[in-house]
């Protein structure tokens, strides 16, 4: 009886983590949306009518469904700038670094090296994932899977990635962003939070 309930509990709990990293891969893909559309809302409805007709042809600027875009490589739009408070714009920015535009590279050589790299860390983030059983763990690895994908699929588009958050004060403009560097970031700084102060905690009490 005691080795029914036994094998009874640990196929629970098995099922309790398999269930855990679905809802897991749920929050990426969650994030990866969020970033996809938010990118396509922005550039469509927002950019694109501030440009000034001069600069392209009309049919160039009409806005696009989300999915005729998503599966098309539109036109890298030229910078441009709309104040909506007054510490916060809505830019039009190609990153071709990593996030925040940070490492900005030019040129095809640049594109494949962040390519690679956020490839890199997709893959080394979803193995550790899928061997993880800490729900906490389990959320700060998808916001930073799900960021990466969104950020990727723009590299692949693009060869650069759409940033278009711009706070600023006194003068100073925080590096544009997205919501995918939102996530990334999120995600890295719980990581950085839960080793400094969890792990350690737990060090201490063993």
């Amino acid at each position: 009886m005691k080795l029914y309930r036994g094998l009874l509990q640990a196929d629970e709990i098995a099922s309790l983590a398999s269930m855990t990293k679905y809802m897991a891969f749920v929050l990426a893909f969650i994030v990866l949306v969020a970033d996809q559309i938010s990118k396509w809302a922005v550039t469509q409805f927002m950019i694109k009518p501030a440009i000034d007709v001069g600069y392209l042809a009309k049919t160039e600027l009409k806005p696009k469904g989300f999915f005729e875009w998503l599966i098309s490589a539109d036109m890298l739009l030229p910078y441009t700038h709309i104040e909506i408070l007054p510490f916060f714009n809505i830019v039009m920015v190609w990153n071709k670094g990593i996030s925040f535009g940070l490492f900005n590279q030019s040129g095809q050589l640049g594109v494949w090296l962040m390519l690679a790299l956020s490839s890199a860390i997709i893959i080394f983030f979803t193995i550790w994932m899928l061997r993880c059983t800490s729900r906490y763990m389990l959320i700060c690895m998808a916001l930073i899977i799900g960021g990466a994908i969104g950020n990727v699929i723009d590299r692949a588009r693009f060869g650069a990635v759409v940033d278009f958050l711009d706070f600023h004060a006194f003068g100073y403009h925080y590096p544009a962003f997205n919501i995918s560097d939102s996530a990334i970031v999120i995600g890295v700084f719980l990581l950085i939070i839960h080793s400094f102060f969890f792990e350690t905690q737990h060090k201490n009490a063993t």
